[in-house]
């Protein structure tokens, strides 16, 4: 089994770029359920290494593993601006047993994909988040009953009342599922808002589409609201109808997992400040 250091991969053998880049997080997003059953289906490498440190180079910091700084699946640095995101990854990477899972490893591949998929592609990825804002989850109500319009209000409001106060951006509500188009000026200041840097941006990203609303997202990443407040937001509605006829095992397994996907994004946030 090859590295993901600098030494060349070896013909013929799978290597850990190939291993990554097949479970790895997309910039899409995608089930991390799916994705942890892919894994366990996938020969997970031995892990390879003892010693896992942190070194300093020109642009930032690296993990080493037996001296050899690691590379991401597209065979760049795996660098980090500032050395507690690199201690954290290195936590990572030292917390791997005799195998190594990177399903375990939230921080490292989403810096991963930070790197390799979003930095080359960051205006396209901003352009993904103002049209999730454009069709805010947020934006549209229940009609009833009236316990989950209460509820909507109480825990979205707060977000929408912060964007018009602070960033002067307002925004238009609709019952049910009818489109409502936004105005231009609103979404322009959320653009304003969405991170240009690759490591903020696919962190925010990656919270807009396990959240389901950029303005969440947004809110989290300017401090505005707390993590946990956003992810019992986006859950509004699962949260009121799992009351209603009960909880589903599969769901709730899925939601746990995206939640640590969450967490690392938000960790990633707090990392990089």
């Amino acid at each position: 089994m090859d590295d993901p250091t600098d030494s060349d991969p070896t013909a013929g053998h799978q290597t850990m770029r190939d291993f990554l880049e097949g479970i790895e997080e997309p910039v899409a997003g995608d089930d991390p359920v799916a994705r942890a059953r892919a894994a366990q289906r996938t020969p997970l490498p031995k892990r390879f290494y003892t010693d896992v440190s942190v070194g300093e180079t020109d642009g930032g910091f690296t993990i080493l593993l037996d001296g050899r700084p690691v590379r991401t699946p597209a065979r760049g640095m795996l660098l980090a601006p500032t050395r507690p995101l690199a201690e954290a990854m290195a936590a990572e990477w030292a917390a791997q047993e005799k195998e190594i899972n990177p399903f375990f490893m939230p921080l490292t591949r989403l810096v991963n994909v930070a790197l390799d998929r979003v930095g080359p592609e960051a205006e396209a990825v901003r352009d993904e988040v103002v049209r999730y804002a454009g069709s805010d989850m947020l934006f549209y109500r229940a009609d009833g009953p009236q316990t989950l319009v209460n509820r909507q209000a109480e825990q979205w409001d707060p977000v929408l009342d912060w964007l018009s106060r602070s960033h002067d951006a307002r925004f238009f509500l609709s019952e049910g599922i009818r489109h409502v188009t936004q105005p231009d000026a609103s979404l322009e200041r959320v653009r304003a808002l969405v991170p240009e840097t690759p490591l903020k941006l696919a962190a925010v990203h990656s919270i807009t589409t396990l959240t389901g609303s950029a303005l969440l997202a947004l809110a989290v990443a300017e401090g505005a609201l707390a993590a946990g407040a956003a992810w019992a937001a986006a859950h509004v509605d699962e949260d009121f109808n799992r009351e209603q006829w009960g909880e589903d095992e599969i769901a709730t397994a899925r939601r746990a997992a995206r939640r640590t996907e969450m967490d690392a994004a938000v960790r990633l946030l707090a990392l990089i400040d």
